[in-house]
């Protein structure tokens, strides 16, 4: 079991550059599922170390695209692509990268909390004993850091070896998050991470976003808009598979250029 340090830092950081405003790309990426095309010719790039929102009405594949960086779409029959993503210059798609690679550059939150029926700490280190990685001390280390970074630690370091499934659902979440983050990824997709918890998990895990952007790069898709114009730097507007809308959150909001973007964010449509 880790042990108590003495000081307990809010987020465990690690250097990193400076904010890179195209570090993810989207170049005229086009998305089919058999035949029906459900992201239409996108192009637009995401920062480094901030929080960009994609935002839109059920189907317009905004959840999809969020799958395409980790590549998890991989696991459907019949799907195909045109165009690109890249991370860091790098393809997502160039044949020589091993997808397992790209999923530890890219940790993912899915919408509703998943935690193994393990224990707690068994849950935080299940890729790294994968990995072959069993070094107590190491596991420990990881455990401690990444409960602290998910905001946990403090409310699970005595039962560490308890059931993950005991625990609240808003703490279900955070011990994903922790999960996701143990092989410190430089991505954190989160697809409606908050959509199954009340208001006070809600505002907890809106809170950890800001923290965790110090760290990585996320990526959330939220139906909230009032969550977006919380969490977010950037707004990307999705309909019916194309992109209407990406800017400044607060310009978004606030100030949008396109008409369909005004009615959505105004709950005029949705």
């Amino acid at each position: 079991m880790a042990t108590v340090t003495a000081t307990e830092p809010t987020l465990t950081e690690h250097t990193a550059p400076s904010p890179d405003p195209s570090y993810i790309q989207v170049k005229n990426f086009s998305f089919w599922y058999g035949s029906s095309q459900v992201i239409h010719d996108q192009t637009f790039s995401m920062p480094k170390q901030k929080v960009t929102a994609f935002i839109g009405p059920s189907g317009c594949g905004k959840s999809t695209l969020l799958r395409c960086f980790n590549r998890m779409n991989d696991l459907i029959d019949g799907i195909h692509h045109e165009g690109d993503i890249t991370v860091g210059g790098e393809s997502i798609f160039n044949p020589m990268l091993e997808v397992i690679s790209l999923r530890k550059r890219v940790g993912m939150v899915f919408q509703k909390y998943n935690p193994f029926p393990k224990s707690i700490y068994e849950n935080i280190v299940y890729s790294l004993r994968v990995a072959g990685r069993n070094k107590k001390s190491e596991l420990d280390e990881v455990v401690e850091r990444s409960l602290r970074n998910a905001a946990l630690w403090d409310e699970v370091k005595d039962r560490l070896q308890d059931s993950a499934l005991g625990l609240s659902g808003g703490q279900m979440q955070r011990l994903c998050i922790a999960r996701a983050i143990a092989n410190q990824p430089e991505i954190l997709l989160m697809d409606e991470p908050c959509s199954a918890l009340d208001p006070v998990a809600t505002g907890k895990i809106e809170e950890l976003i800001h923290q965790l952007k110090r760290q990585f790069t996320i990526v959330i898709v939220t139906h909230n808009m009032q969550q977006a114009a919380r969490v977010s730097d950037r707004t990307a507007f999705f309909y019916l598979g194309k992109l209407i809308e990406y800017d400044e959150t607060q310009k978004i909001f606030m100030n949008p250029e396109k008409p369909q973007t005004e009615d959505y964010v105004s709950g005029r449509f949705g």
